[in-house]
C-alpha cells in the first residue's frame, strides 16, 4: 500500500508563488508516475502535471510556463512549484501516484489565489 501526504497550500495574491510537496510512503519500488491534479468548486478534477520515475514530465496547457513539477526520488517526494498564480488556479490540489500496484491519491491541499 502507498500513502501520499501533501503540504504547502495556502492563500496567495495573484502573481504570487506557492510550492506544494507530496511525500510518498509505503511500498514504492518500481517504475511509477507521480502527478498533481486539481479540482475547483463545481468542476471536474483535472490533470495539472505529471513526472515519471525516469524524468519525463507533462503539463496541462493552462499551467505551461508557470508551474514546474519535480521529484526527489531519494526522499520519495514530488513538488509543484507554482508561479504567476491566477485566481483561476484556485482549487484543491491532489497528489497522485500510479504504479503496478494501482492508483493512489493524497487527501488534497487547498490553494486559494486572490485577485
Amino acid at each position: 500500500q502507498v500513502q501520499l501526504v501533501e503540504s504547502g497550500g495556502g492563500l496567495v495574491q495573484a502573481g504570487g508563488s506557492l510550492r506544494l510537496s507530496c511525500v510518498a510512503s509505503g511500498s514504492l519500488a518500481g517504475f511509477n508516475t507521480m502527478a498533481w491534479y486539481r479540482q475547483a468548486p463545481g468542476k471536474q478534477r483535472e490533470l495539472v502535471a505529471t513526472a515519471n520515475s525516469i524524468g519525463t514530465t507533462l503539463y496541462a496547457d493552462s499551467v505551461k510556463g508557470r508551474f514546474i513539477i519535480s521529484r526527489d526520488n531519494a526522499k520519495n517526494t514530488v513538488f509543484l512549484q507554482m508561479n504567476s498564480l491566477k485566481p483561476e488556479d484556485t482549487a484543491v490540489y491532489y497528489c497522485h501516484r500510479s504504479d503496478y500496484r494501482g492508483l493512489f491519491w493524497g487527501q488534497g491541499t487547498q490553494v486559494t489565489v486572490s485577485s
